[in-house]
């Protein structure tokens, strides 16, 4: 695999909504690898249980590109679906046997040895830290993944976690953008800082709202006008944001279009002053600074 993972993330949960054939797919990843961008994030309960196993048959139809990426993959959540008909109830399972199975299958649906990092998807109320270390231990024993951190978890929940494992936590992912600015307060943030983990922003133009956002709001005006003064699109400065926090933030990309994707890299090259960063905060918290 390639050595450093890339700023920005293609996710591939929608896999199924493209609508692509797999080698359609394969082209995308290879666009993406153009552009600089050589990590794509998955987990095991998108599209039903199928996202895995439909960007395998990508890879599949183009083997090379295999050893040229990095793959993150998810679990701990186990949904109510017929592709899992023993699940009589949404709920999440971090026990070190599922874990470890998870991991394992997610390998075989995409046809590659190793992930580049496994997430715990959501914080689980019956949480056994020391299970979940036992499985990392033996994941990373096995060579099966390279890297291990969480998703959705509160600076607490990560802190239990953590003090149970030898090495430290990779990753965070964790909504944040424009549309969704509390975790740039309630500590999620600085504790990525404070222990060098690497943020990543999933919903990183707000599922889509970002584009909608009424011109007339006070983010729609701001997004306008700093637009117009950069030459670049509300898409762009979206992620500029994101890309001048301290903290490393790493956007998840979730479009299947390569157009666009090069637009939102592009973002990569606008710096965002101090002013027009808060700018745009009090734009999209509705009030000034306090």
């Amino acid at each position: 695999m390639s050595t450093a993972n890339s700023r920005l993330i293609l996710g591939v949960w929608r896999i199924a909504d493209w609508q692509m054939h797999p080698s359609q797919v394969a082209d995308l990843v290879e666009g993406c690898l153009d552009m600089g961008m050589n990590t794509f994030d998955l987990a095991d309960i998108y599209a039903g249980y199928r996202c895995e196993a439909l960007f395998g048959e990508a890879l599949a139809s183009r083997p090379a590109l295999k050893s040229r990426i990095k793959l993150i993959s998810k679990c701990g959540i186990a949904l109510v679906t017929p592709n899992r008909p023993q699940h009589r109830v949404k709920h999440y399972n971090t026990s070190s046997a599922h874990i470890v199975a998870s991991a394992e299958n997610s390998l075989a649906q995409m046809g590659v040895e190793q992930l580049e990092m496994l997430l715990i998807h959501r914080p689980d109320p019956l949480m056994d830290a020391d299970e979940i270390a036992e499985a990392f231990f033996q994941l990373k024993q096995a060579g099966k993944v390279a890297q291990f951190g969480v998703s959705n978890f509160l600076p607490h929940q990560l802190e239990l976690l953590q003090s149970r494992l030898d090495e430290p936590l990779a990753a965070n992912q964790v909504e944040v953008s424009l549309l969704h600015t509390d975790t740039l307060f309630d500590g999620t943030l600085d504790q990525c800082q404070r222990l060098r983990i690497k943020p990543q922003a999933w919903s990183p133009l707000g599922g889509g709202k970002l584009s909608a956002e009424p011109a007339e709001t006070p983010l729609g005006q701001v997004l306008a006008r700093l637009g117009a003064e950069l030459g670049v699109s509300r898409e762009q400065l979206a992620i500029a944001w994101l890309l001048r926090h301290p903290a490393g933030i790493q956007p998840v990309l979730g479009s299947g279009k390569l157009d666009r994707l090069q637009q939102l890299v592009a973002a990569q090259e606008i710096m965002l002053d101090r002013q027009q960063w808060f700018e745009l905060l009090e734009a999209a918290m509705g009030r000034p600074m306090p």
